[in-house]
């Protein structure tokens, strides 16, 4: 059964109930102790109980996010919701609540065990994100259909369900249904499942389950096909060359054009549209061909570049440690001579010499920093000149087969002209012999009308063409533009982020030697 309200009133997860239930299920030794007077961050909680606290809505958990085991059972919960930043929760209990959907847990994709028994659930759904779900407790809720089990095949990792309370529980049928139709289950409402008595159900409904496997196949290769096509656009799209491997540019030239579908009616019209189509399908697929080839040649060299910087910065970063490890150990032995030197002379000679060595490192770390700067920043302009040739001459190549289709159209645009004329004179002189449909005759009024609607297909077509042209030219000249612009950041950040560890790494060991107090070393 789902929870009533109580006397009390119903709260809100605010954080004053969240330090407090934090602090109380924290370690009680010593270390625990600590912890609870210098503050314990959210960010750092693995667990976390609030059952039992008359909770109306779920809310500010947003910081929880190393979460993996959450109780809220025994509240008033009413809705799902709030849980979006926990992905690493692995275990989740909203028993007892009085919850009437199943929604809110689409990013939980690591939960294994969830707990949604004695609520007013009536049917099993918005649960396919839970991919890793084994563990499953329904119990003592509202679902009646006996088909909503079948829901739950999809959840490969599934071994123990509790459905008992519900009243599809009633049913004659219903252990044996869930035996057949989820074989892999292992536990029922608390109890093994029997292998023999498993066996039976699957016999018992071998046909309709055969059927459903059929009906699943069919779909999960509809949905492979879908992901592969999304891929495949993708990589199109990356290539800048996405929907050019087939008609649809042509197709999308007459999707608007009103005038050219009616002149499609027209004698010998037909014919040239299929010829036009044909050699337009061609050019286009000259493009993408060109265009996956040039994608790889920018990927290849991209590659390229970023391994030779990886080794350009790995490599001095091997020199720089050599150098810091010969200081350190020269360093820790000039360090053992002072501590056991007792003529103040000595000591402070042998502190300037200290002092000499850390300013002669800094100087060799920040020498070796220049020449890093200066090989990286000969390899990026020379990366910047190549991938900028390989995109000119990626645009120039394109817009030159881009030119064909023009022409293309061009050429067919006169075939049409031609063509509209001598109907238009048939017509005037009485002598068209074929049937045209009405909108299309009413074209033929006079020259200037048909004129006008054949320049209006052609506009329309040679703007879907210079808008495809653009949509490529603009995207990989953008694309080219942030990607050198995010190596020079990037490099910008790499230098100021060494420079920065070589001014503390060599400041640290000159305040240690600043500490190193003659006093106590002559003591």
């Amino acid at each position: 059964m789902s929870r009533s309200y109580d006397s009390m009133d119903p709260k809100v997860m605010d954080d004053d109930m969240l330090k407090a239930a934090v602090g109380e299920q924290g370690p009680q030794e010593e270390a625990g102790q600590l912890a609870k007077q210098e503050g314990i961050l959210f960010k750092d909680v693995l667990s976390l109980q609030l059952d039992f606290q008359n909770i109306l809505r779920i809310d500010n958990l947003w910081q929880f996010e190393n979460l993996q085991k959450l109780q809220l059972n025994n509240n008033i919960i009413e809705r799902i919701e709030g849980l979006e930043n926990l992905v690493n929760l692995i275990w989740l209990d909203l028993s007892f609540n009085n919850i009437e959907t199943i929604e809110g847990l689409d990013t939980l994709i690591n939960l294994e065990d969830l707990s949604l028994s004695n609520n007013r659930i009536s049917k099993m759904d918005s649960l396919d994100a839970l991919v890793k779900l084994q563990v499953l407790s329904l119990g003592n809720n509202q679902i009646s259909n006996i088909m909503n089990v079948i829901y739950l095949r999809r959840f490969k990792c599934l071994r123990t369900l509790t459905l008992s309370g519900n009243p599809i529980a009633e049913a004659e049928e219903y252990k044996m249904f869930i035996y057949a139709y989820l074989p892999d289950l292992v536990y029922l409402d608390f109890r093994h499942i029997d292998e023999q008595v498993k066996e039976m159900a699957k016999l018992k409904h071998q046909y309709s389950i055969d059927e459903l496997k059929h009906r699943e196949a069919l779909m999960q290769a509809r949905l492979e096909d879908e992901q592969a096509r999304r891929e495949k656009l993708a990589e199109h799209k990356l290539a800048f060359i996405d929907h050019l491997d087939g008609s649809f540019l042509f197709d999308s030239m007459y999707s608007e054009d009103v005038e050219g579908n009616k002149l499609s009616y027209l004698p010998g019209v037909g014919e040239l549209l299929e010829a036009y189509k044909d050699k337009f399908v061609i050019i286009c697929l000259n493009i993408f061909e060109y265009g996956l080839k040039q994608q790889e040649k920018r990927k290849l060299e991209l590659d390229t570049f970023n391994e030779c910087i990886q080794e350009a910065i790995q490599e001095n970063q091997d020199q720089g440690k050599l150098k810091v490890a010969k200081f350190e150990e020269r360093h820790l032995l000039n360090l053992n001579t002072i501590r056991e030197e007792s003529d103040l002379p000595s000591i402070e000679k042998k502190l300037i010499e200290c002092s000499d060595d850390i300013n002669e490192l800094f100087n060799m770390l920040m020498t070796l920093e220049m020449q890093l700067v200066e090989q990286l920043e000969e390899t990026i302009n020379m990366f910047e000149r190549n991938i900028t040739d390989l995109v000119g001459l990626f645009i120039e190549n394109v817009q030159t087969l881009m030119a064909q289709c023009r022409d293309l159209e061009n050429h067919h645009h006169e075939k049409i002209l031609e063509i509209a004329i001598n109907t238009l004179e048939k017509i005037l002189k009485g002598e068209m012999d074929e049937d045209l449909p009405d909108d299309v005759r009413a074209l033929f009024v006079d020259k200037d009308t048909i004129v006008n609607a054949v320049g209006a297909s052609h506009d329309i077509h040679l703007l879907k063409i210079d808008n495809r042209e653009d949509e490529l030219v603009t995207g990989i000249n953008s694309w080219c533009a942030q990607l050198l612009d995010k190596i020079h950041k990037d490099e910008i950040m790499r230098n100021r982020k060494r420079v920065k560890e070589i001014n503390q790494y060599v400041d640290h060991m000159q305040s240690e030697l600043d500490n190193l107090e003659c006093g106590d070393i002559i003591d």
